[in-house]
């Protein structure tokens, strides 16, 4: 079997093939300025990660490292059936929705005296168990639960075999971005984020680079930051991101997918639209990337530091500071594991 193109140049291949999703020139170099004028804030940082995950543990505990794999294991797919049965977690007085219930619930089971970040107690825990820790405030309950199961076992195993945590096992990579992408995808099952496109396999390994991304996002809080070749990841492929590029004119849809989507359609998991819109959006940030790096050269007389998983962090926050304004927008729904 042949071995599947990497993120980058999978955007790169469907971009160039696409039928019903478009990179939009004028829009890129929107962002671009858009970036650029936020080059010296925050919110461009490995420490922006930490400001968008209030619920995380402190970087500097033990514990963080194996939360952030309890989390990005289980990292998928929190859209609810109807906008009006949205599974709710409320932790400290704060009600969540999305992805910061899973964030919530977790944090909640820790205080609650529960070692969910423990690989020994996760690896064998019981349906019925997660089932409790990821219980919702209401009636609609957090989607996929036997598959968060499944995979959330899967992965405590695989640390057990490996040093029995998350820092031990991917220290196998040794300091490398793409090592560590390449070494969870080839031990952990469940992050392999594959599919064909025109006879091609392509891959988008959204949760295994999310994983890297935030295990730098931690090093760097703790002054150990220096992983090589961060600039090997891409943006982590979702439908909250595609949603704001549409928005700022860096995607376009075509009226066939966009009358699909308002409908409500479900796309099925490599389906030739998913796909699209997931390698479109993945190729439209390489594209900002490389339109911020040369605004930074050009008018600053600077390297630009920047990379794709930043872009992301900013990128993602936004979407949900907006989502009023990107309301007619619909977001693409595809019930799977591995976004």
């Amino acid at each position: 079997m042949e071995t599947p193109l990497f993120p980058r140049e999978s955007g790169q291949f469907i971009a160039e093939r696409s039928r019903d999703v478009f990179v939009e020139d004028d829009g890129v170099q929107k962002v671009a300025e858009m970036l650029y004028a936020l080059r010296h804030s925050d919110d461009l940082t490995a420490s922006g990660w930490k400001k968008a995950n209030p619920l995380a543990p402190p970087p500097t505990s033990d514990q963080a490292l194996n939360w952030v794999f309890v989390v990005d294991t289980m990292n998928f797919s929190f859209w609810p059936e109807k906008e009006t049965q949205q599974c709710e977690v409320t932790f400290k007085g704060t009600t969540y929705t999305g992805y910061m219930t899973l964030c919530a619930a977790i944090t909640r089971a820790m205080e609650e005296g529960i070692p969910i970040t423990n690989p020994k107690y996760f690896s064998q825990m019981s349906v019925e168990e997660l089932g409790h820790i990821l219980r919702s405030d209401n009636e609609t309950p957090m989607p996929m639960l036997h598959e968060r199961h499944q995979v959330l076992t899967e992965g405590g195993r695989v640390l057990l075999e490996h040093g029995g945590s998350f820092r031990s096992f991917v220290s196998q990579a040794g300091n490398n971005a793409r090592k560590m992408v390449e070494l969870i995808v080839e031990k952990i099952p469940s992050y392999r984020d594959e599919a064909v496109y025109e006879g091609k396999r392509i891959s988008f390994y959204k949760r295994a680079q999310i994983l890297v991304a935030d295990f730098w996002g931690i090093m760097e809080a703790r002054g150990q930051g220096d992983i090589l070749n961060m600039d090997w990841l891409t943006m982590f492929a979702d439908y909250r991101v595609p949603q704001a590029l549409v928005y700022l004119g860096v995607l376009r849809y075509s009226d066939t997918l966009m009358q699909a989507l308002k409908k409500g359609e479900l796309l099925g998991s490599g389906d030739q639209r998913e796909v699209e819109i997931r390698g479109c959006s993945i190729w439209s940030v390489e594209l900002i990337k490389d339109r911020l790096c040369k605004l930074v050269q050009e008018r600053d007389g600077q390297t630009c530091i920047v990379n794709s998983a930043v872009i992301d962090f900013y990128l993602w926050p936004y979407a949900k500071q907006h989502h009023k304004e990107m309301a007619h927008i619909p977001i693409h729904h595809t019930r799977c594991i591995y976004y």
